[in-house]
Order: C-alpha cells, then structure tokens, then sequence
C-alpha cells in the first residue's frame, strides 16, 4: 500500500460529524485537495456519513433521460448531483462511509492505475477483517462498473445462492501538487440505495443488474458504519502512522 503514494507516512484523520449537505461535503473534498496541493494542509484522510445522493457522470447528464432521472431521485430523496469525474450513476447515503484520502504530490499523474488497485486491496482486506468474501473487480451488471470496484459476496436474498454485490466504489481526481482518492463503503440499508438506482438506470436506458447492489450488513448481518471505519483505521495503520 505505501507504494501508492510518496507522502510522509503520516496521515491527519479528519472526522466529519455531520454531513453538511450532498454538494457541499462533495465541494469540501475538492476544498481540501486544493489546501493539500498549496502546502496549508497535510495528508489527510477524511471520514464522513454523507446525505443521500446519486452522483451522476458527465455521460448520463448528457443523455435524454437525465432530467427523469434527476427527478426520479429528489422523488425518494435522494439529492442528483453532476461529479467532474467520469463513471455512471451511483447511490450514496448515510448507511454508507465515505473515505477521501489526500496527498501532496510533484507529479500527482504518476501511479494514478497504482494508486486504484492499492486502494481497493485495502477496502478488500478491511472488509474481509469483518468476516467477508471481498475481492477486486467488476461484476457483471454491476451500476457504475469500474475495474478496480470491491465487491462481496454470499447468499443474501433469496434465491439462496452466492450472489455478488457491490460495496465499494472508487474515484480520484488529479490536479497539479496533490491528488484526492475518494471511496464510497455501502453498509447498511441498501434496499433505498437500490431502489433509486433503480429509477436513475430506468430513466437513462441504461441496463444493470440491481441484484448487485448491496451492503456489507447484507452479508454479515449486524456490520456497521462504525465498525468498519474501525477496520479501514485498522488496515491504514498497519502501513502509516495515523494522527
């Protein structure tokens, strides 16, 4: 994992109390890589609940579904924002755990497809610490597929069977001196999560599997927000020194 990025091996955890709405906890993330990039702030990782969101990609605001499905989701409460960065349509809320990790950097471009795959080992092995089937990699008809997405798997709903779900979705966004790594952990109550993908997808004409989106608590019943910011604090120490 420390060969992901070339920072001091010490990392400022941050920790949000309360969303502060879903455009302005996405702005903050931005915010802060702008300080890390300027030398005001040090690394940083922040952790946060966020409100509940669909952040659209640039591709579904362009297609002729999009104002549905920006609809579809103010109609469950879900707030519909444009992120700058590319992927499909995915669901968050406050069942979920948002980790943006920021660093300085020179050459922040350097190592971004490292930096992914580094990532989401430590997402894997943070959910296997709960008891979990985690692995690295795109399942079929999964929202927002990504090569590097960690999913879980078991018999979570019926038909009784191993079934793959999606439980981490990654970003990351580069500017010149830093850059910001930011990952979505579902873990609870994925049935609203669903239900609004469900909806946006429908809108868009876009195909997926809504089977595939779960929550750790799905898997391992009782697994919380809690614990596994615990375990992702646990999995980060054993390679940097936390403050």
């Amino acid at each position: 994992m420390t060969n992901a990025w070339s920072g001091s091996g010490t990392l400022t955890v941050q920790r949000q109390g309360e969303s502060a709405g879903a455009a302005e906890d996405l702005d903050a993330g931005i915010g802060l890589l702008r300080e890390v990039a300027a030398g005001t702030t040090g690394a940083t990782l922040r952790l946060y609940r966020p409100a509940p969101t669909v952040a659209f990609g640039q591709r579904d605001s362009r297609l002729p579904g999009f104002p549905a499905a920006a609809a579809a989701c103010l109609d469950q409460g879900f707030a519909p924002l444009v992120r700058r960065a590319g992927g499909r349509a995915a669901a968050y809320h406050q069942g979920c755990l948002v980790v943006d990790h920021v660093e300085p950097h020179a050459d922040a471009v350097a190592r971004t497809k490292a930096r992914f795959l580094a990532f989401g080992d430590l997402f894997a092995e943070s959910l296997q610490d709960l008891g979990i089937d985690a692995a690295v990699g795109e399942i079929p008809g999964e929202y927002c597929p990504g090569e590097f997405s960690v999913h879980g798997t078991g018999d979570h709903r019926p038909p009784a069977e191993p079934l793959s779900v999606k439980l981490v979705g990654t970003a990351q966004r580069v500017i010149s001196g830093a850059w910001l790594f930011s990952s979505v952990i579902v873990v609870e109550d994925s049935a609203p999560i669903r239900r609004a993908l469900t909806s946006a997808y429908s809108a868009l004409g876009l195909d997926w599997d809504p089977r595939t989106a779960g929550a750790a608590e799905d898997l391992v019943p009782g697994i919380t927000v809690d614990d596994v910011e615990a375990a992702v604090l646990r999995a980060y120490a054993r390679t940097v020194d936390l403050r």
